[in-house]
């Protein structure tokens, strides 16, 4: 019965490692190439047979919608490792960044995501839901540390983000998002003299001028 086990267990567990080289391959595929990328190319770079890859995703929409998915959970992950850093304004800055890759990859797939990433879709709700959450808490405890302002919410930094991000189209786009994302995350960050809030220097009292007499 062992023997069975182990038999009907070894092909579920290549089952999971083979999707999972498939998703990290389009990632890479429809970043670099955009939606026109084969799927053969995908395979290729996955090491799998072009069946392997129908077997798991029947059509490339369904493949599309994975790999968005599989990014929005990593996302989601990393805000969680990233809030036990020491420095919260440096984990906000190293999430954004890793939302970088996030966008050029979903840029990749686009045309094909349109329609499942509209308003009011469930993939929509989920994707806004999760990265939300996740952008939040980075920034709520960059705030509660007393290191940026508390007049911006989560919703408005992912509104910024991805606005920067789609303002450029031409190549090398992520390199220029990066850098103006540096510039847009200390222009928010409380700038020491306003907590540090020093008093005026007292005015030096004026000798008395005796009057003659």
């Amino acid at each position: 019965m062992d023997d069975h086990t182990d038999q009907t267990r070894k092909p579920r567990a290549d089952a999971v490692r083979n999707r999972e080289r498939v998703l990290e391959a389009a990632k890479a595929v429809f970043s670099a190439g955009g939606p026109e990328a084969s799927l053969e190319a995908v395979a290729k770079r996955a090491g799998v047979g072009i069946g392997t890859l129908y077997r798991h995703f029947p059509t490339r929409e369904d493949l599309f919608e994975a790999v968005y998915r599989r990014e929005v959970e990593q996302l989601s992950e990393l805000a969680e490792q990233l809030k036990t850093t020491k420095d919260p304004i440096d984990a906000l800055r190293r999430w954004l960044r890793s939302g970088v890759e996030f966008v050029a990859t979903k840029k990749g797939m686009v045309a094909a995501l349109a329609l499942a990433v509209q308003s009011g879709s469930e993939l929509h709700a989920f994707s806004f839901e999760r990265l939300t959450t996740a952008i939040g808490s980075l920034l709520h405890r960059a705030v509660a540390a007393g290191e940026m302002r508390a007049d911006i919410s989560p919703e408005d930094l992912l509104r910024a983000f991805f606005g920067m991000c789609y303002m450029h189209d031409q190549p090398g786009w992520q390199s220029s998002v990066l850098r103006m994302l540096d510039v847009f995350v200390d222009g928010l960050r409380v700038q020491m003299a306003a907590k540090a809030k020093p008093r005026p220097a007292a005015r030096s009292a004026k000798p008395a001028v005796k009057r003659k007499r």
